[in-house]
């Protein structure tokens, strides 16, 4: 069950395939994790199907899904880009790009046709790709002295937590990552110990 701080993403790269009247969608769906992965995949596409017509994507990253775009390349406005990202909506899935490539088959297809054609395409691409659940998480410099090492690791053993990386010296540090809905509780137990301080490095 999704709870506000989860989110999912597609499993794996994956495609799918729509013909009508001569003309042939092919999609990918693909994991991205920023907009130059979604240019450096974009570029790779444009290599591979470099004949094709055209090729129409969009894209949507962030736990949140406060990024997105579509784009029609050249298709009418609104018949291609738009139907891809409403697929990926549908899905309920993020960090993820879809591209459809088409190769004209000479009959146009008409507005309605393009949508259902891009739509069908992207539709069976994220099928393919499955979905899974991830939290979010937020990442945690935790800095004491290493007298302090045995109550700190204590709490975290209690709080079922592995550090990221860690540099156990006269001067402590580790690195971690935590469910953003149980952080606050963690790092309270930490601050009680005295001389242990935990500083936000970033959400994941």
């Amino acid at each position: 069950m999704k709870t506000d701080d989860t989110y999912y993403v597609i499993q794996q790269a994956a495609e799918g395939l729509y013909k009508e009247k001569g003309s042939k969608f092919i999609a990918h769906a693909v994991p991205v994790f920023s907009e130059e992965d979604i240019k450096e995949q974009l570029n790779l596409l444009r290599k591979k199907y470099f004949d094709a017509r055209h090729h129409c994507y969009a894209w949507v990253l962030g736990a949140d899904k406060h990024l997105f775009r579509a784009n029609d390349d050249g298709e009418p406005s609104g018949s291609a880009g738009k139907p891809i990202l409403n697929q990926i909506y549908s899905a309920e899935v993020t960090n993820v790009l879809v591209v459809v490539v088409r190769y004209f088959g000479g009959i146009k297809l008409g507005v309605s046709g393009l949508v259902n054609a891009y739509k069908t395409a992207a539709r069976e691409a994220l099928d393919n790709a499955g979905k899974s659940e991830r939290t979010v998480d937020a990442l945690y410099e935790v800095d004491f002295t290493y007298p302090l090492m045995n109550e700190v690791m204590r709490i975290l053993k209690e709080e079922n937590l592995q550090p990221v990386k860690t540099n156990f010296e006269l001067a402590c540090s580790l690195e971690l990552r935590c469910r953003k809905s149980e952080v606050n509780r963690v790092i309270e137990r930490l601050h009680k110990i005295y001389g242990v301080s935990a500083k936000f490095v970033a959400e994941l």
